[in-house]
């Protein structure tokens, strides 16, 4: 269904984006039993769904009663959390934008190192929210989907409402910097802007009063000059300034040369100003800890450093020296001074590597971004991130999550993940991000405008797939409940079913499909890929455990049906090993499943950039070999590639007595016609996000 001749009511338009200018009869629902998740309910004008064309697949027919899925996980965090962005400060997520640059990492080597990447969808969403502390003061608000990275990598917040998932507990420890007790930027006022000045005059201005005999007359001459390399100070000098009066002049002070920037200063010779400037950088009788704030920030624009992880600032004079480190103290900021050097000059040095350095420049917010750049260092956490408690908070929240290009982020120091943005939903005129998750179409007439097709002449009782595109028995299901009338109307009609599930819901309905066996042959296949629980939690978050499915394959076989496992996709040099392959099909053989249907990895175009960044942050050095085993446009593996994997499954697959179903072979198995859907879902991998039918 591709929404052609639908229209919405008024009064529900605007809470399906994008499909404001179709037509069709939609009702929009909510549910605390899926908070953060909206049901779109749409009369559909047709159920069955011709595939267009020539096709590889081994059907012309099938039903989607969903679109989206609501096996997928949904992350928030609260609006107010800070985002560690590309120029080295720290905003708040609320005001981030599509397209802002911030820092994610990447893992190289031995490191998870932090990187530069683009914020490419943003989503909000009202959900129940977490308070969750750590031990050196921070606190994150987020979902209990929400998931951190953690020492023994990601977990959910909380564990799942139904079935496990890995979630934090008390003592687990999260990676990155923390941002300690206080998360909250430097608000800018006055006395920041008083204490800004104060640093940065002091440390690098030059003010100076004289005189000059011209004749017989005696001139006074009275001059400020503050002269900088990076602009962004001297522009934030001079900003300042005049908010408090002073209007001063630009002027490059001296050209670039081959080893030196261009040095630009800004200035002024009116005695007034100059006096004004003179009273505005004296230190208060009792300045409050904005002004420390600015004050620091200020100095470390004028004299500071942050190079190959040190930060510095340096001074001759003991008055700024004892300033400078009274400021860190009321801030929190950890430092020694060392011993002067011949020329007098002190260095205070910040000490407790990263967490330190990002505490001192959220405190301080220096303007000099340059100076700020964590591109390149190594994940090496040195805070301390236990958890010291975990609090469910009252009512709901107004949360917001974001998709970057590597899959994470950096919320109040520590790593965060995103979601993925889903391809498939946009081919229903809807965002492929946050709208796959909490936008569920449900075409609730399905089975009435199922029922009114099959009695055409014209239809020829051709098998019938369901799990083609998302997940027939998806958590949605187990509020609509489609499923049982759509298998008893193809069971009527005399018409063959295929169904391909990841979802355990299909237990439900043993009963209908065993009353449905009686009339027509019914195909039922599981898709189980992962059998190592930590990459399925990787790959597949949100979706059934592997335990799980497994269950529910015995449950069916139990039953009397022949069930198929969907042992797709292989994945090459992660789960095509032998005794990977060996424990898989051992797991199959004791759920009680007949036969197994495999094949390796297909990328589509749409998902292997999606799999690729996966791929780089989980498993990088395996980059060079997928990229060898598919180069540019390739979506399939090698045929040299397939044909190994076929002589290394076939033979295990025999031992376990099991049947062997390849990917190419869907026609029959012992004379009783089959469909072996090769799906979007059991063929292709979507990073970090459910792998969806």
């Amino acid at each position: 269904m591709r929404w052609q001749g639908q229209t919405l009511d008024d009064a529900d338009a605007a809470a399906l984006p994008g499909l404001e200018n179709r037509s069709g009869i939609v009702r929009s629902v909510t549910t605390p039993e899926f908070a953060g998740m909206t049901f779109h309910e749409v009369l559909a004008k047709s159920a069955l769904n011709s595939v267009p064309g020539p096709s590889k697949m081994p059907f012309r027919w099938t039903i989607n009663p969903y679109r989206g899925c609501s096996h997928a996980c949904v992350y928030c965090l609260d609006p107010a959390t800070l985002i560690l962005c590309a120029d080295g400060r720290q905003r708040a997520l609320g005001a981030l934008e599509v397209g802002d640059e911030v820092i994610g990492t990447v893992k190289q080597g031995s490191y998870r190192r932090y990187q530069k990447t683009r914020i490419e969808a943003k989503w909000q969403t009202t959900k129940p929210a977490f308070k969750v502390t750590l031990a050196d003061g921070t606190t994150l608000t987020a979902s209990g989907d929400h998931r951190f990275l953690t020492d023994r990598g990601w977990k959910h917040v909380t564990d799942a409402e139904v079935g496990q998932r890995p979630h934090l507990t008390v003592n687990n420890r999260l990676m990155g910097f923390g941002v300690g007790p206080s998360s909250e930027n430097a608000t800018l006022g006055r006395d920041y802007r008083r204490g800004y000045l104060a640093g940065i005059i002091r440390g690098d201005a030059a003010i100076f009063h004289g005189e000059y005999r011209v004749g017989k007359q005696t001139r006074k001459i009275n001059s400020f000059r503050l002269a900088l390399i990076d602009d962004e100070a001297l522009t934030r000098a001079r900003e300042y300034l005049e908010l408090e009066g002073v209007k001063t002049h630009a002027r490059q002070f001296a050209p670039a040369t081959a080893k030196r920037r261009a040095l630009n200063a800004i200035h002024t010779a009116a005695a007034m100003n100059v006096a004004a400037i003179e009273a505005l950088v004296l230190t208060p009788a009792s300045p409050s800890l904005e002004w420390h704030r600015g004050f620091l920030g200020g100095i470390f624009d004028a004299e500071g450093s942050c190079s190959r992880g040190i930060l510095r600032i340096s001074n001759k004079d003991p008055e700024l020296l004892d300033l400078i480190g009274s400021s860190c103290d009321l801030l929190g900021v950890t430092h020694t001074r060392e011993r002067a050097s011949t020329n007098g000059v002190t260095d205070i040095r910040v000490t407790g590597g990263l967490p330190m350095r990002q505490r001192f420049f959220l405190v301080a917010n220096p303007a000099i971004t340059r100076k700020l750049d964590v591109v390149g260092s190594a994940v090496k956490t040195t805070a301390d991130l236990r958890v010291v408690s975990i609090e469910p908070l009252d009512g709901d929240r107004e949360l917001i999550d974001i998709t970057t290009g590597t899959g994470d982020f950096i919320a109040n120091g520590v790593i965060s993940h995103n979601c993925f943005a889903r391809g498939t939903h946009e081919y229903l005129d809807l965002d492929g991000g946050a709208d796959f998750d909490t936008q569920v179409v449900v075409k609730t007439n399905v089975v009435d405008v199922l029922r009114r097709e099959l009695r055409r002449g014209s239809w020829q009782h051709e098998t019938v797939a369901l799990g083609t595109n998302t997940d027939p028995y998806q958590r949605a299901e187990g509020r609509y409940r489609l499923m049982p009338g759509i298998i008893a109307a193809l069971a009527e009609s005399g018409t063959p079913i295929s169904i391909l599930t990841k979802g355990t819901l299909i237990r439900r309905d043993i009963p209908v499909l065993t009353e449905a066996a009686r009339r027509v042959p019914i195909d039922v296949q599981m898709s189980i890929a992962m059998y190592d629980d930590e990459l399925q939690r990787s790959i597949e978050p949100g979706t059934p455990s592997t335990q799980a499915r497994l269950d529910t394959v015995r449950a069916l076989t139990d039953a009397g049906f022949r069930v198929g496992v969907f042992l797709m996709p292989v994945l090459p040099h992660l789960t095509d090993s032998i005794a990977a392959i060996d424990e898989a099909l051992r797991r199959i053989k004791e759920s009680g499943a007949d036969h197994v249907v495999y094949g390796a990895l297909h990328l589509r175009a749409g998902v292997k950039p999606w799999f690729f960044r996966w791929l780089e942050r989980e498993h990088p050095e395996l980059l060079s070999s997928y990229r060898g085993l598919y180069p540019g446009s390739s979506a399939e593996a090698p045929k040299a590639y397939r044909q190994w994997l076929g002589r290394r499954m076939r033979p295990l697959i025999r031992v376990h007595g099991l049947e062997v179903q390849s990917e190419p072979e869907h026609d029959r198995i012992r004379g009783m016609r089959r469909v072996h859907v090769r799906a979007t879902a059991a063929t292709v991998v979507r990073p970090a996000a459910p792998m969806l039918f």
